[in-house]
């Protein structure tokens, strides 16, 4: 459902102001318009209703809600205009019979087809609008409202039908509108005059409580739920029509193609076609055993073509598309077994799947020799663990495979039974004893392991195959073995090895003894630990097995792995405290190595200790201006470093002086976890000190903020963040990045704009760390003046004029760019200070220009060859003149401080004349000459009494606005055989053309 008309003004309360808030000054104020408010809980119930997610077995009668702009538009049902005589014979644009479709000419389903009936094109249209309060001295302004507001519903009807979508509007009226008596003549005067549906097509809201306007959606949704399933039933039915008509056609003939003409789409991929959108539509109306079938029957004719190499050639895009397609519909089946709780279909299927497509592999020569194989497998395993773990964290239930234990009926029955044996102490049937996991689904771990380990042969086949390429004797040369060079492959092992033991630790807990643990558990603990051996991580592989640090001996190396695991977050024994601890012990039990120098942690390569921000208000700021900005830094959430002796936090500018926060225990954190700290202005030439607690809590913020500002242009931003720690006689320094954290740099920034409560606001632009300081921007005035329209072939005049109403001397210079036009034999020039070209004149000389002084540049434009409009850019650029000699300036500041002011005109050009002729002819009378007259043998001897006379009436009108002179107007004699016996154009008159 795409819902048009639901976009709530912009609260000005919660955009962020101009300048930076203080914490001590949070905004209060809030919108009281009661529609505003209505439109946003609408909308809100409106798309909580339903989401979009990969398990929904759930058939409610509900909508996924898009929200569009009322002027939204649908993609195209086909290229041409239904106006057009060929619109009936014409396909689809995704069509393969379409020569500009991506499936031209044998393709079978384009993905951008599911978008479109997903998010492009919906089945129902919810139109929201507002209509207004009945005014009895104003009824006629009342009538020109509901006849717009009819107006431009029927016109969005219009483009409704044409797609069958049902169009549904809601109008929103006050409760004092509702007990108006002239509502419902009102309501019946919209719906016939905009063509509106008589059933659930018109719908009246008022604000109303929460729970009414919960109310209303959920029978809004019921009412239109029918129309929604008529749409994609319709669809079905016409895409049965077209599957009926293309399986009348048998195909027994291979169809090879021929040379490099490709070849249409045969008949079972029409099939495949037709079944695989069947499928979808009956999975949008909720039936899905009618999706089942469709499904299975795209399934079993794509393994039709495959086993055909001359229908689905291998190694081509076509087939590598079919095979995409295959997995696709492969796990919707299984999906849809697995909503109807059918367990084993749903495995023997994948099972099945997996078995079919690697008997057709081998064939295709990508066997399990070759890493494409594994990787296919891999993925297929790992797409049906995902599919299992969506279903888990909903309504799926994974059947417990354990032995049940016999009623005393089915024991006596079994008694009587001769084949029946007994196992002593255990009272079952020995046929029911034994399981085999192939035929029994398992949870989503056992799924992950399996893709685990195929992808450990995957990355096994590619290093065989990387070795013969080595050694000069390649056996792959498939376009993927360029690919699978850029593939981690330890990575992915990792991310589904860790997946798996998450799940066996939940799935399978293991005896108490072992923590929890079964023994599968442990085993892929073990096979986590080798993938990081075996990928050279072998601090990961220790951490694994959560080696004690103090044994290490080495002490730089013990504060450093202590740290380090601060910052993974990793704890002893679920003790927060513990890690710091340690690292106090160290540091009061032993002495560095060279006390009068710190200790420097090197943190490149491992997660931070704090999670550190650091933003500047504005993007950019002219010279001399002040910016504000602010640094964070978070202390980890579970690892407690409250008792870390912090001497300081240094921040520290590129460029700049730092700015230095001491440690003072006098200094109360005010803001609950967060402490925020004013360092005032920031000096350019020394360091600013300032005091602040740096002792943090689990989770809590220290925000340091201050202004800084520049004299010259350049890039502001903090270079890092080091923290200082001392004990005893150690000095450790911790470099911090000044964006960073456990999960990279934010994507968003975070700025402190209230302290009580808490408050943040969200800075979202690119590159938030850094400001740009820059000129300030000259104040001209840039004036253009031209008389429009201009006549072909006229030098058309355009006078620039360039005003400096700054307060210093200013350099101008112009640039004049005329656009191409796409006017057929038109061509255009342009000239301004003796210097024409066709397109573009550079670096126009304007001089120096005092404050207050304007000067003028004259352009002329020649237009020929076709009317039109003409397009010039307008570039005026202007650069400050110092007052010092040019050698005292600096070439990077004489550079930067240009200003450019651009502006574009359009200047239309008409034909100024326009000519109409006519011509009568009259046959001669006169006697033709005699042939026994000699005079007519003589060269150049013309009787004119043979042909005939013209007369040639020229209308010539000046149809232009601006007045014109003729100045002389000639006859041309270009054929032979032609005489001019008299004109007009031959005067005395002087006002034989006048002017206009």
């Amino acid at each position: 459902m795409f819902v048009a008309g639901l976009d709530v003004p912009p609260n000005t309360t919660n955009q962020p102001p101009t300048t930076p808030a203080t914490p001590q000054s949070p905004s209060t104020t809030k919108t009281t318009d009661a529609f505003h408010g209505l439109t946003a809980r609408l909308r809100e119930a409106l798309t909580s209703q339903r989401k979009v997610a990969i398990w929904q077995p759930e058939k409610s009668k509900s909508f996924h809600v898009i929200l569009v702009d009322k002027e939204v538009r649908f993609p195209p049902r086909k290229l041409v205009p239904t106006d057009d005589p060929q619109y009936t014979s014409s396909h689809s644009p995704l069509s393969p019979l379409t020569p500009s479709s991506p499936l031209h000419p044998d393709g079978l389903i384009a993905p951008i087809w599911i978008r479109k009936h997903t998010t492009l094109v919906p089945s129902v249209l919810l139109w929201r609008d507002r209509m207004m309060d009945r005014e009895r001295e104003r009824e006629a302004e009342e009538r020109r409202r509901d006849t717009d507001l009819s107006a431009e519903i029927a016109n969005r009807k219009k483009s409704t039908n044409d797609r069958n979508i049902k169009l549904t509007v809601v109008l929103l009226a006050s409760r004092k509108m509702l007990d108006d008596p002239a509502l419902d003549a009102r309501l019946t005067f919209i719906r016939r005059h905009s063509g509106l549906d008589s059933r659930a097509a018109l719908f009246v809201l008022s604000p109303v409580s929460q729970a009414e306007l919960g109310e209303f959606v959920k029978s809004l949704s019921q009412a239109l739920y029918d129309p929604a399933v008529e749409y994609y039933t319709a669809h079905s039915k016409r895409v049965r029509r077209k599957r009926n008509k293309h399986s009348t056609t048998v195909s027994s003939y291979p169809n090879p193609s021929i040379g490099n003409i490709a070849r249409p789409l045969r008949p079972e991929g029409w099939t495949v076609r037709y079944e695989y959108k069947m499928a979808c539509f009956a999975e949008f109306r909720g039936e899905d055993e009618v999706a089942l079938k469709h499904y299975q029957d795209a399934y079993d004719m794509l393994v039709i073509m495959f086993g055909s190499p001359a229908i689905l050639p291998p190694r081509t895009k076509r087939w590598a598309e079919a095979k995409v397609l295959a997995d696709t519909i492969n796990i919707k089946i299984t999906k849809l077994y697995l909503y109807n709780n059918e367990h084993a279909l749903a495995l023997s299927h994948h099972s099945t799947h997996i078995r079919k497509f690697g008997d057709f592999s081998r064939g295709w020569g990508i066997g399990e020799e070759t890493f494409e194989f594994w990787s296919w497998v891999a993925r297929q395993n790992r797409l049906f663990a995902e599919l299992l773990e969506q279903g888990t964290r909903t309504t799926l239930k994974i059947p417990v495979h354990k032995p049940q234990i016999s009623t005393p009926s089915t024991s006596a029955s079994q008694a009587l039974t001769p084949n029946t044996q007994r196992i002593v102490g255990i009272d079952i049937d020995p046929r029911m004893h034994g399981l085999n996991p192939s035929h029994s689904l398992q949870h989503p771990g056992f799924y992950y392991y399996a893709a685990a380990r195929c992808t450990e042969m995957r990355r096994q086949k590619f290093r065989v195959a990387l070795e013969a390429e080595e050694s000069g004797n390649p056996i792959s040369l498939s376009p993927g073995f360029t690919n699978e060079k850029k593939v981690t492959h330890d990575t992915i092992i990792l991310e589904l090895y860790t997946k798996a033991y998450e799940l066996f630790k939940k799935y399978n807990p293991g005896d108490p003894s072992s923590n929890g643990q079964g023994r599968l558990t442990l085993w892929i603990a073990y096979r986590i630990a080798q993938t990081y051996c075996d990928s050279g991580q072998y601090e990961m592989a220790i951490r694994q097995v959560s080696v004690p640090i103090r044994l290490l001996g080495d002490v730089e190396l013990s504060i450093r792995l202590l740290f380090e695991l601060m910052g993974h977050d990793v704890l002893e024994d679920d003790d927060s405290e513990g890690l710091q601890q340690d690292l106090i012990a160290v540091l009061q039990s032993t002495v560095p190595k060279s006390p009068s120098e710190p200790f420097a942690i090197d943190s490149t390569e491992t997660k931070p200790l704090f999670d550190t921000n650091a933003i500047f208000w504005s993007s950019s700021i002219n010279v001399g201006e002040e910016t504000a900005f602010q640094v964070s830094l978070t202390a980890p959430s579970s690892v407690s470093v409250y008792a870390i002796p912090f001497i300081s936090v240094s921040i520290c500018f590129e460029d700049g002086p730092p700015v230095i926060i001491r440690h003072s225990a006098d200094k109360k954190q005010s803001g609950g976890s967060v402490q925020w700290v004013n360092a005032g202005g920031v000096s350019s030439r020394d360091p600013t000190e300032i005091e602040a607690n740096l002792q943090w809590n689990l989770g809590d913020i220290l925000v340091v903020s201050g202004r800084v500002k520049s004299e010259k242009p350049r890039e502001i931003k903090i270079s890092r963040l080091v923290a200082t720690v001392a004990a005893n006689a150690w000095t450790i320094k911790i470099p911090l990045e000044p964006c960073g954290g456990r999960q990279g740099k934010p994507a968003i920034g975070k700025w402190l704009s209230s302290l009580n409560p808490a408050r943040f606001t969200n800075v979202t632009r690119e590159n938030y760390s850094t400001t740009i300081v820059k000129h300030r921007s000259h104040n001209i005035c840039v004036a253009i003046e031209h008389l429009a329209p201009a006549y072909l072939d006229e030098n058309y005049p355009i006078t620039i004029q360039v005003t400096n109403i700054d307060n210093q001397d200013l350099d101008v210079v112009l640039d004049v760019l005329l656009q191409p036009t796409d006017i057929d034999g038109a061509t255009n020039k342009i000239a301004i200070d003796h210097e024409e070209s066709s397109s573009l004149i550079k670096g126009i000389a304007c001089g120096a220009i005092k404050p207050g002084v304007a000067v003028v540049k004259t352009m002329h434009l020649l237009s020929q060859g076709g009317v039109g409009d003409r397009i010039l850019d307008i570039s005026v650029q202007t650069k400050a003149l110092e007052a010092s000699s040019p050698a005292d300036r600096a070439p990077s500041q004489e550079e930067n401080d240009i200003t450019e002011k651009l502006q574009t005109i359009t200047v239309p050009t008409v034909d100024p004349f326009q000519l109409t002729q006519g011509v009568a002819y009259q046959y001669n009378t006169q006697e033709w000459t005699i042939l026994t007259d000699l005079a007519s043998y003589e060269d150049g001897y013309e009787d004119y009494r043979r042909g005939t006379e013209a007369t040639v009436t020229t209308d010539i009108r000046i149809i232009g606005p601006w007045s014109l002179h003729l100045e002389h107007v000639e006859f041309e004699e270009e054929s032979f055989g032609a005489k001019l016996l008299n004109t007009s154009l031959i005067s005395e008159d002087d006002n034989l053309f006048p002017w206009r």
